[in-house]
């Protein structure tokens, strides 16, 4: 039987697009970090909340990925940040052309930092290489601490863990014992960041973990 992998054509297209990607933000300077969480986790409040512990150090823009709308590039030019909304119509993923086309809208020279927040899903993103210098999964407490058991990709390729809301571990069934555990069995080296981002709980950890990485490409 021949069995044809039409995924592996797209995907080498978009790695090369990715690479051309790294290599244009590599000579400007800038550090492009890709968020992923499923919807809900919270990953605009985490970035509002790096937003407002690093924009005194560093040029910061974001790029906003979802099915559609743009009210999360609102709340993130309301904060006085570039912005940048990109509407998939339907596709669960950024790709590395969608990423190219946003870079295209932002000056370059003027940043240090990228934030992309890609579409909420715990499966597509995995698989598609943007450009970035790391991928960071976000998870929060009311999602429950056996989504690492469920969906074992994402938390592995992840160069860190958040685990959002923490202020709400008192009323959810949330064993932090097992989601740890699991999560290092996964990804030994990927750290874990416990956070409230809306209360600004633990967000200083996560944060000097970021700028220690910014210093490492600079």
């Amino acid at each position: 039987m021949t069995q044809i992998d039409l995924s592996r054509p797209i995907l080498e297209v978009n790695d090369r697009l990715a690479q051309a990607n790294r290599e244009r933000l590599r000579e400007a300077g800038v550090y492009m970090l890709d968020l992923m969480a499923s919807p809900g986790a919270g990953k605009t409040s985490v970035i509002l909340a790096t937003i407002a512990a690093l924009r005194d150090r560093f040029r910061i823009a974001v790029i906003e990925g979802d099915i559609a709308s743009n009210v999360d590039a609102l709340k993130i030019k309301e904060a006085g940040i570039p912005a940048v909304q990109i509407n998939t119509g339907g596709a669960c993923h950024l790709e590395a052309e969608m990423i190219r086309r946003a870079l295209d809208a932002l000056l370059l020279e003027d940043l240090d930092l990228i934030i992309v927040e890609n579409v909420g899903n715990l499966v597509c993103p995995t698989e598609f290489y943007l450009g970035e210098n790391a991928k960071v999964m976000i998870l929060s407490v009311p999602e429950g601490d056996d989504k690492p058991l469920k969906y074992p990709s994402i938390f592995q390729i992840s160069e860190a863990v958040i685990l959002n809301k923490i202020d709400t571990l008192p009323v959810f069934d949330f064993d932090r014992a097992a989601f740890d555990k699991t999560v290092t069995s996964l990804n030994p080296n990927a750290p874990i960041f416990a956070l409230s981002a809306v209360k600004g709980e633990g967000v200083s950890q996560w944060t000097d973990w970021l700028v220690q990485n910014l210093a490492k490409e600079a």
